[in-house]
């Protein structure tokens, strides 16, 4: 008579042992997985909001230049967080970090060029004179074209197969990344409103990005990063 409840004990038994064993053999994700895909979409986060501005009359009475300055600002905020890999890696000392400088290069190159294309082709139509006047009158946007074509280079070369192929002379190059942050920067500090030189008027997010640049390439120098690493 008391077997049926026996039997309803042995499986309740069996049954949170089960679960047990199946909390116990439960494994989060990959720190690294999850760092990797909050990079990816935070990286495809400004393109959602130009795109869902654009759809839903969300963009300014201007709306050439709007798309155009984002697309600006989100290149040399991708190329920022591009150049803090290798610092973040020196100071965590979390390798795989560096997996990401790759994939946030070839956005910051992405975005520049659309950057590029919104001022070429929305702005002025592909108007040779007119965008040789433009180059004249402010001279500027050779700083970000220059930027743009070092970034270019980096973007062809980040292959495997071009690493093996320039040898010792692909690390050089790769270097060149500082140069187009410095490029970025002075081009996105005299093109806003204001003085970047005398720190007058809209400058004071080139002035911060300029700094922060400054202050990753020195965590680059051989005795800083050697310091870094023993503390």
């Amino acid at each position: 008579m008391n077997r049926e409840p026996i039997m309803t004990e042995i499986e309740a038994r069996e049954k949170i042992s089960n679960q047990r064993s199946e909390i116990s053999n439960f494994r989060w994700p990959d720190a690294f997985i999850v760092v990797r895909t909050l990079a990816h979409a935070l990286a495809l986060l400004p393109l959602a909001r130009i795109l869902f501005a654009a759809l839903t009359g969300g963009l300014s009475m201007n709306p050439i230049q709007d798309v155009e300055q984002h697309l600006g600002r989100a290149a040399i905020a991708l190329l920022t967080a591009a150049l803090a890999v290798t610092p973040a890696v020196t100071l965590s000392g979390w390798k795989k970090l560096g997996k990401l400088a790759r994939p946030l290069g070839l956005y910051t190159f992405g975005y520049a060029f659309l950057h590029f294309l919104t001022f070429i082709w929305l702005d002025f139509g592909f108007n040779g004179p007119l965008l040789l006047r433009e180059l004249r009158e402010k001279p500027y946007i050779i700083l970000g074209l220059s930027a743009l074509i070092i970034l270019n280079a980096l973007a062809v070369t980040s292959f495997r197969w071009w690493q093996r192929r320039l040898g010792k002379i692909w690390k050089r190059l790769h270097r060149l990344v500082y140069l187009a942050g410095v490029l970025a920067v002075l081009h996105y500090g005299l093109a806003v409103k204001g003085n970047l030189f005398t720190l007058q008027g809209n400058v004071l997010l080139p002035v911060l990005y300029g700094i922060g640049i400054l202050i990753l390439l020195a965590i680059r120098i051989p005795v800083v990063k050697n310091r870094l690493k023993k503390s």
